[in-house]
């Protein structure tokens, strides 16, 4: 890897760039350029377009960035190091010990976006009430703050059982000038929103649901996310969105969406139980843009059981 400069003296960004990218893809991170790119144009403070302009790196900035590539080539998630991610229109705060939010959850908040945005129609045709979403197991509350975001005038909760993802949350919901119900709760706990049983829109979560036997290959994701947020518990991994998929059953009113995001081997385990709950219909798996099964939909039945 290069020697950073020892005076305040200036490196050719282009060369800069390609060693850092080289020295990524050496130690097996994916997206080696993209990273480099990325860590360069946050030390810089600059967009990453802007950066591609730059024509010479700031001697003065040289140090930080060889510190930050290193803690990136020993897999530090990118996140962790530059503090924040993009997700959908939303710039988030990323901490440790929370789960970083991922590109391909992006698409579970967009059904959760299309079925409010569906539920708002109905209300201007004279459905009663503002339209509710309720987001369960939200993390850093990506998918909450995107539907408060995108869906004007919905009332928005985000729960999870982590005090430090609550604080998170909030914060990102501060920094995005939205405003989201925010609390601390466990999806196993019955008496969880019970004011809000049977008036709900959607439904979404993207729970923990890897079986304990089945260890991340990523070391980002290993060594980084906190295993409550990965690890969904029983055999199959799938004891929170169980957990999940019966306090929706609750909350929802007759006609509202159920959305919940599960590994791409779950697909048919997850619709075998959202049926064995029972009072759902039009049950079905949608993929994500890889092809891959992604989440479980289903709708409340018309006549709550």
């Amino acid at each position: 890897m290069p020697t950073p400069a020892s005076s305040n003296t200036g490196q050719a960004m282009r060369q800069v760039l390609s060693a850092a990218a080289a020295h990524l893809e050496h130690a097996g991170v994916p997206a080696a350029r993209v990273d480099a790119e990325l860590l360069a144009a946050h030390v810089c403070g600059l967009g990453r377009s802007e950066l591609l302009l730059t024509r010479e790196f700031p001697g003065a900035l040289l140090a930080r960035y060889w510190q930050l590539l290193e803690r990136r080539a020993a897999r530090e998630p990118l996140q962790h190091l530059t503090g924040e991610t993009g997700f959908r229109y939303l710039t988030l705060e990323v901490r440790a010990g929370v789960f970083v939010p991922r590109p391909e959850t992006e698409m579970v908040a967009e059904a959760a976006i299309l079925a409010a945005q569906g539920a708002t129609w109905a209300a201007a045709a004279g459905a009663p009430g503002p339209v509710r979403v309720v987001d369960l197991c939200t993390g850093a509350g990506g998918i909450a703050l995107a539907c408060a975001q995108e869906v004007p005038g919905a009332q928005v909760w985000a729960v999870d059982l982590s005090p430090e993802a609550v604080a998170l949350t909030r914060a990102n919901a501060e920094r995005n000038a939205l405003t989201v119900s925010v609390l601390e709760g466990d999806v196993h706990d019955a008496a969880l929103l019970t004011e809000l049983h049977g008036t709900v829109d959607v439904v979404v979560s993207n729970p923990p649901y890897i079986p304990f036997e089945c260890e991340p290959l990523e070391a980002e994701v290993r060594d980084y996310d906190p295993p409550a947020a990965l690890y969904g518990g029983g055999v199959d991994g799938l004891a929170v969105p169980i957990a999940v998929i019966q306090r929706a059953r609750e909350l929802l009113r007759p006609g509202g969406t159920l959305i919940i995001e599960h590994g791409d081997g779950q697909g048919r385990a997850m619709r075998e139980h959202v049926e064995r709950q029972g009072g759902f219909r039009e049950i079905h798996t949608q993929q994500d843009l890889t092809n891959r099964d992604r989440m479980v939909v289903a709708a409340r039945d018309q006549v709550a059981h």
